[in-house]
């Protein structure tokens, strides 16, 4: 244990998601090293993204703007949308560039344990989107947890009554992946999936 600002420092860091101790102690030691500069573009960093930074008006992604540069781009296709859970998701699917077209990010799943609900989350817009007969299929892509599973199976169920085809990203088993280290469900979905060749 450090005294005052530097313990305090390390504590702070500590509370990020993914950084343990060790790693806190480490990152607070960079920090003193680098010069003041450097720690100066570091705060600045951190202020201007609590600033700048806001949920997109019709999707809930990331942006600097009123719409995020997806919503944004006349080139994508507006009949199908993308759900998923957090704005993290939409790069992992935008790196694969095999979609194109919109998303809507919910903002986490639903999880009773923790109190989320349906109406914590961005389903209301989701549902506004969906009025004008536009989006002619629905993708679920949120996670496959519990908590994914619920909120994907909530929402098949929403867009069932609104005759808004739902489809779900296959899941199943990984590149490289072999077979004797797979869980149950995974390969279990791997079959569920299965397509011919």
């Amino acid at each position: 244990m450090y005294d005052g600002a530097l313990q305090d420092l390390i504590d702070e860091l500590g509370m990020l998601p993914g950084v343990g101790p060790k790693s806190a102690q480490r990152i607070a030691f960079h920090i003193l090293d680098q010069d003041q500069t450097e720690v100066d573009r570091l705060i600045a960093a951190l202020k201007a993204v609590k600033v700048k930074v806001h949920h997109c008006e019709t999707c809930g992604n990331l942006s600097e703007n009123d719409q995020c540069r997806i919503c944004a781009d006349p080139r994508r296709d507006n009949s199908i949308i993308c759900v998923v859970e957090q704005a993290q998701d939409v790069q992992a699917i935008e790196r694969t560039h095999a979609f194109r077209g919109l998303y809507h990010v919910l903002g986490g799943a639903i999880d009773p344990i923790r109190g989320i609900g349906p109406d914590q989350l961005r389903v209301k817009g989701l549902l506004q989107r969906l009025a004008d007969g536009t989006v002619k299929e629905v993708v679920i892509a949120t996670d496959p947890n519990i908590e994914g599973e619920a909120t994907a199976t909530y929402l098949a169920r929403m867009l069932e009554t609104m005759a808004v085809p739902a489809s779900r990203l296959a899941l199943g088993l990984p590149v490289g992946g072999d077979l004797e280290y797979a869980d149950e469900i995974t390969l279990g979905r791997a079959f569920e999936g299965r397509r011919l060749l």
